[in-house]
Protein backbone atom coordinates (compact mmCIF):
# COMPACT_ATOMS: atom_id res chain seq x y z
CA UNK A 1 0.00 0.00 0.00
CA UNK A 2 1.44 3.40 -0.95
CA UNK A 3 2.47 5.73 1.86
CA UNK A 4 0.64 8.97 2.51
CA UNK A 5 3.64 10.71 0.94
CA UNK A 6 3.12 8.85 -2.35
CA UNK A 7 -0.49 10.09 -2.28
CA UNK A 8 0.84 13.65 -1.82
CA UNK A 9 3.42 13.17 -4.59
CA UNK A 10 0.68 11.86 -6.91
CA UNK A 11 -1.61 14.77 -5.90
CA UNK A 12 -4.23 12.33 -4.62
CA UNK A 13 -4.54 14.29 -1.38
CA UNK A 14 -4.03 18.04 -0.89
CA UNK A 15 -0.86 19.49 0.57
CA UNK A 16 0.99 22.78 0.72
CA UNK A 17 3.78 22.08 -1.73
CA UNK A 18 6.86 24.27 -1.42
CA UNK A 19 9.13 22.94 -4.17
CA UNK A 20 9.50 20.05 -6.56
CA UNK A 21 12.31 18.56 -8.59
CA UNK A 22 12.50 15.50 -10.77
CA UNK A 23 13.44 13.42 -7.71
CA UNK A 24 12.10 15.23 -4.62
CA UNK A 25 9.12 17.06 -3.21
CA UNK A 26 8.96 19.52 -0.29
CA UNK A 27 5.71 20.37 1.49
CA UNK A 28 4.57 21.81 4.81
CA UNK A 29 4.20 19.34 7.65
CA UNK A 30 0.55 19.12 8.72
CA UNK A 31 1.71 18.56 12.32
CA UNK A 32 4.37 21.28 12.58
CA UNK A 33 6.71 21.96 15.46
CA UNK A 34 7.26 25.49 14.15
CA UNK A 35 5.86 27.84 11.53
CA UNK A 36 7.41 26.76 8.23
CA UNK A 37 8.19 23.16 9.31
CA UNK A 38 8.67 21.42 5.98
CA UNK A 39 9.15 17.81 4.89
CA UNK A 40 11.40 16.78 2.02
CA UNK A 41 10.72 13.37 0.49
CA UNK A 42 12.17 11.43 -2.41
CA UNK A 43 9.57 10.68 -5.07
CA UNK A 44 10.82 7.11 -5.06
CA UNK A 45 9.26 5.27 -2.12
CA UNK A 46 12.04 4.06 0.15
CA UNK A 47 11.29 3.36 3.81
CA UNK A 48 14.70 3.97 5.42
CA UNK A 49 16.82 6.97 4.50
CA UNK A 50 20.04 4.95 4.56
CA UNK A 51 18.58 2.57 1.98
CA UNK A 52 18.39 5.43 -0.55
CA UNK A 53 21.11 5.17 -3.19
CA UNK A 54 23.94 7.67 -2.82
CA UNK A 55 23.05 9.72 -5.90
CA UNK A 56 19.45 10.26 -4.83
CA UNK A 57 20.46 10.98 -1.23
CA UNK A 58 22.89 13.66 -2.46
CA UNK A 59 20.13 15.19 -4.61
CA UNK A 60 17.78 15.11 -1.62
CA UNK A 61 20.28 16.97 0.58
CA UNK A 62 20.99 19.63 -2.08
CA UNK A 63 17.23 20.06 -2.60
CA UNK A 64 16.75 20.34 1.19
CA UNK A 65 19.44 23.03 1.36
CA UNK A 66 17.65 25.11 -1.29
CA UNK A 67 14.33 24.78 0.55
CA UNK A 68 15.95 25.53 3.93
CA UNK A 69 17.41 28.78 2.57
CA UNK A 70 13.92 29.82 1.41
CA UNK A 71 12.42 28.97 4.81
CA UNK A 72 15.12 31.10 6.52
CA UNK A 73 14.09 34.07 4.39
CA UNK A 74 10.40 33.49 5.13
CA UNK A 75 10.02 32.92 8.87
CA UNK A 76 11.76 34.36 11.90
CA UNK A 77 14.38 31.90 13.11
CA UNK A 78 18.02 31.62 14.07
CA UNK A 79 18.56 28.71 11.71
CA UNK A 80 16.92 25.68 10.18
CA UNK A 81 17.27 22.42 12.06
CA UNK A 82 17.26 19.10 10.26
CA UNK A 83 15.95 15.80 11.60
CA UNK A 84 15.45 12.36 10.20
CA UNK A 85 13.40 10.15 12.49
CA UNK A 86 11.96 7.61 10.10
CA UNK A 87 9.39 5.98 12.35
CA UNK A 88 6.24 7.98 11.64
CA UNK A 89 5.68 7.16 7.95
CA UNK A 90 7.26 4.26 6.04
CA UNK A 91 8.75 6.64 3.45
CA UNK A 92 12.10 8.34 4.08
CA UNK A 93 11.80 12.06 4.80
CA UNK A 94 13.78 14.99 6.12
CA UNK A 95 12.26 17.50 8.56
CA UNK A 96 13.36 21.11 8.05
CA UNK A 97 12.40 23.00 11.20
CA UNK A 98 12.87 26.73 11.89
CA UNK A 99 14.66 27.06 15.25
CA UNK A 100 14.92 29.69 17.92
CA UNK A 101 16.27 27.18 20.47
CA UNK A 102 17.11 23.50 20.72
CA UNK A 103 13.68 22.90 22.28
CA UNK A 104 12.04 23.75 18.95
CA UNK A 105 13.14 20.40 17.54
CA UNK A 106 11.70 18.35 20.42
CA UNK A 107 9.19 16.01 18.77
CA UNK A 108 7.46 15.26 22.07
CA UNK A 109 6.20 18.87 22.24
CA UNK A 110 2.59 19.58 21.25
CA UNK A 111 2.26 20.29 17.56
CA UNK A 112 1.12 23.69 16.32
CA UNK A 113 -2.15 24.24 14.49
CA UNK A 114 -2.58 26.67 11.64
CA UNK A 115 -5.71 27.31 9.61
CA UNK A 116 -5.78 26.21 5.97
CA UNK A 117 -5.44 29.86 4.97
CA UNK A 118 -2.39 30.34 7.24
CA UNK A 119 -0.74 27.20 5.85
CA UNK A 120 -1.35 28.39 2.30
CA UNK A 121 0.14 31.81 3.11
CA UNK A 122 3.22 30.24 4.75
CA UNK A 123 3.78 27.99 1.72
CA UNK A 124 3.37 30.92 -0.70
CA UNK A 125 5.89 33.01 1.24
CA UNK A 126 8.47 30.21 1.27
CA UNK A 127 7.92 29.53 -2.45
CA UNK A 128 8.46 33.24 -3.18
CA UNK A 129 11.91 33.01 -1.57
CA UNK A 130 13.15 29.96 -3.48
CA UNK A 131 16.34 30.66 -5.43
Amino acid sequence: MPSIFIKIINREIPSNIIAESEDCLAFLDVFPLAKGHTLVVPKKEVDYIFDIDDELLAKMMAFSKRVAKAIELSVTCQRIGIAVIGLEVPHAHIHLIPLQSVEDINFSRPKLKFSAEEMKAIAEKIRSNLR
